[in-house]
């Protein structure tokens, strides 16, 4: 079992999305909005056999139609309210289990597909945890077939207007978690660490551990990305200081300080997949109105977090 088999099937579904949005006549900017799933499923297809000045290029090339605003949605055929009514009334909180069997199910093969590999023989290629998301979520599609009576095809069309909703913004994950290895790669870790060290005296801890979450927070806000900004505010902050300087629990630091991060995830626009896409879903007038109503929340958290950083490290 390979992890790139799930990444050839992300890359079919955008293909076909490719595809749907070259035959649909009426879209005003198709081929610009084709050429950019077309280039994004390819990726995920081949990607791996490309040398990787030209998937650089293939990807400078989908920022640019998405930055010039060429990637433009299908117009999206959906039953009207009485049919989605009465469709909800007759499902009731069935609706919910496919959505739930996903953590379930990736919970229970990221436990029992190592110890299967190596008791049993079961040959794995990739990481376990993302391997059992990706079987997750096709028990999950025919769960939802199932419960709904709808054909497979359905959930092509539906994919395909999940994917116009978000746009280009579908590819910012990737390329800002990217960014931040880019960023570690660089030394930013290094000249962070520099310039905490000229603020921070020798007897500071408190202050040092505000500076990593805060750190954590905002430059995930800059990233859109916890993960991204872990390598870099860990090795800019976390490592120097409060692991070398302050023996403090590396484990503590690396847990309280990604949910530092998810703190700053609330609060960006860079975070798309989370904040911009449940406002398009939702149709809401104000694309930013989820990350408003996250803030108290978000600022709260992060405070408890400084906290238990004090108290735990």
């Amino acid at each position: 079992m390979q992890i790139e088999w799930f990444f050839a099937l992300a890359g079919l579904l955008l293909l076909a999305n490719g595809v749907l949005t070259a035959l649909d006549k009426a879209h005003p900017k198709r081929w610009p909005s084709a050429l950019f799933w077309g280039l994004y499923g390819g990726l995920f297809l081949i990607g791996h056999w490309l040398p990787p000045a030209l998937c650089g290029a293939l990807v400078l090339a989908m920022g640019l139609v998405g930055g010039l605003n060429l990637v433009k949605p299908k117009k999206a055929l959906e039953p009207d309210a009485v049919q989605r009514q009465q469709s909800a009334k007759r499902l009731g909180h069935k609706l919910f289990w496919p959505a739930l069997a996903i953590p379930l199910l990736t919970l229970a093969g990221s436990l029992s597909l190592p110890w299967l590999a190596a008791h049993q023989g079961l040959p794995l290629v990739g990481n376990p945890t993302l391997i059992s998301l990706g079987l997750a979520c096709l028990v999950a599609f025919a769960l939802a077939c199932w419960l709904t009576r709808e054909a497979p095809v359905q959930g092509l069309r539906e994919n395909s207007r999940l994917m116009d909703a978000i746009g280009w913004a579908l590819l910012l994950p990737q390329m800002l978690a990217t960014l931040g290895i880019l960023f570690a790669k660089a030394g930013v870790g290094d000249a962070v660490a520099a310039l905490v060290g000229q603020v921070l005296g020798d007897d500071m801890r408190f202050w040092a551990i505000v500076a990593y979450a805060l750190g954590m927070a905002l430059f995930t806000m800059i990233m859109g990305n916890a993960f991204a900004a872990f390598p870099v505010i860990t090795a800019g902050i976390g490592i120097p200081f409060l692991i070398d300087q302050y023996q403090g629990n590396a484990a503590v630091m690396a847990a309280i300080g990604m949910f530092s991060g998810y703190c700053g995830t609330l609060m960006t626009p860079m975070a798309a997949n989370f904040n911009l896409v449940p406002a398009a879903l939702l149709e809401l007038d104000d694309r930013h109105a989820v990350i408003k109503a996250q803030v108290p929340t978000a600022l709260l958290l992060l405070i408890a977090n400084i906290l238990l950083l004090w108290w735990l490290l």
